[in-house]
């Protein structure tokens, strides 16, 4: 699937790569080049072990960290 770059260098990443490398809103990524010339993206590694990064959270971040957290436990209560 191709994509187009915009004029201030943006570009939209097809929904199945999102879903691939488990990106949200928000998430870091970097982008590298391989030996053959191939460019590599990949989800950018946590701040810290903690996950936390000295600055303040956006709130929507939080909201979605906070969902993400509940969806577990939701998963987890249904194991039992």
């Amino acid at each position: 699937m191709a994509t187009k770059i915009t004029a201030n260098g943006h570009l939209a990443l097809p929904e199945h790569v999102r879903e691939t490398l488990q990106l949200s809103p928000g998430d870091a990524v970097e982008f590298g080049v391989n030996g053959n010339g191939e460019v590599v993206l990949r989800k950018a590694p946590a701040e810290s072990a903690d996950g936390q990064s000295g600055q303040p959270v956006h709130p929507r971040h939080e909201a979605q960290m906070r969902r993400r957290a509940e969806e577990l436990v939701a998963l987890l209560r249904g194991l039992d």
